[in-house]
């Protein structure tokens, strides 16, 4: 038997052509093609789109449709499986975008912590999960809530954007749907919108792909090329990354509020983060007193950017609390980048008054 192929050598022949391609797909542009071959019309397909849908799918285990933001994903998504009075239980602690916008459907919404307790799943449509939770980093099992939806016939879609598809595969796990935005780890340089859903059943896949055609939200190409080289350094950022977030939490354990780290022995959610991850990545949650004190660690830091985002090369810090996140007005996201973490702890340390 052939032994699985790692990581790094997984993402970065993901796109890998015939003899005499160039390396990786190329970003094609046209809107229009002379009939007779796979595409026809730009809103309907395009080459670029495929070889990051392949490259997706294969890490992920299904189908793979690609969108041009991960909200752009995860609305296509909802829209195609649920119907007026249907039933979706969602994270109340989960990206608030998704809570918003599920609240603007003609549904019947049930929240629920990702840590649970999680209530009978008879009559749900849908159940939602994000785990680890963004941005409070919780963390359910995945393969458990699976087989409880199943049973009451729900179906179970995990938003994997924070654990990525090389640190987690929940369509292996149970999970029917994966949604993501890969505007965060999976493009990794800041510098484009995007997002997927992955399907494990064709006919699905299918319906959300023809209703990409339907509403319009389509990538464009370059981005497409973005997302695609992007994810073929994924495997070392997320190494980088995941160090500097266990060196950073080891500097601020018994020294700031609320930290949070999924990949820390003694974190709340390492039982379960460990039987279900591959790996953890450089998402880290910690509580400062006040806006005042997270601005004035902003001010002082000279290597931690303040944005809203997470999953790039730079190491960034979001106050959630002035986006709507129902968190501590200190609560801080914290992004651990590809520096080096002698700087980067260094460069906490100070901003922080540790030192």
């Amino acid at each position: 038997m052939t032994p699985e192929l790692g990581d790094g050598t997984r993402v970065v022949h993901s796109s890998q052509g015939a003899p005499g391609d160039p390396f990786g797909a190329q970003p094609v542009f046209a809107s229009a093609y002379h009939l007779g071959g796979q595409d026809y019309y730009g809103r309907a397909g395009n080459p670029t789109w495929r070889a990051l849908e392949n490259a997706l799918g294969s890490l992920e285990g299904g189908e793979c449709v690609v969108f041009p933001s991960g909200m752009a994903a995860i609305s296509t998504l909802l829209r195609t499986v649920l119907s007026t009075g249907d039933t979706l239980a969602v994270p109340s602690d989960g990206y608030f975008l998704t809570r918003k916008f599920v609240s603007e459907m003609d549904v019947n919404v049930l929240e629920v912590p990702t840590a649970g307790p999680y209530p009978s799943f008879e009559g749900v449509r849908l159940v939602l999960l994000e785990t680890p939770s963004n941005p409070g980093l919780d963390v359910c099992d995945i393969a458990e809530l699976a087989v409880r939806a199943h049973a009451a016939g729900a179906l179970l879609a995990v938003d994997n954007t924070t654990a990525t598809p090389l640190g987690q595969r929940p369509l292996e796990l149970g999970a029917d749907i994966v949604v993501a935005s890969d505007t965060k780890a999976v493009a990794g340089h800041s510098d484009v919108l995007f997002g997927h859903v992955t399907l494990a059943d064709a006919e699905l896949a299918a319906r959300v792909r023809d209703a990409r055609t339907l509403n319009g939200a389509i990538p464009g190409p370059f981005e497409t090329w973005l997302a695609l080289r992007g994810l073929g350094t994924l495997d070392l950022r997320l190494a980088r990354q995941a160090e500097n977030a266990a060196a950073v939490h080891a500097l601020l354990k018994g020294r700031v509020a609320g930290l949070r780290w999924p990949g820390a022995p003694d974190d709340p959610a390492y039982l379960v983060a460990a039987q279900q991850m591959r790996r953890f990545n450089g998402v880290l949650t910690f509580e400062l007193r006040d806006v005042a004190s997270v601005e004035q660690f902003l001010a002082r830091s000279k290597l931690v950017s303040a944005a809203t985002s997470f999953g790039g090369l730079h190491s960034t810090a979001d106050r959630r609390a002035q986006f709507g996140d129902p968190v501590p007005e200190g609560l801080v996201r914290f992004s651990a980048g590809c520096e080096d973490t002698r700087d980067l702890v260094a460069d906490v340390s100070h901003a922080l008054g540790l030192n």
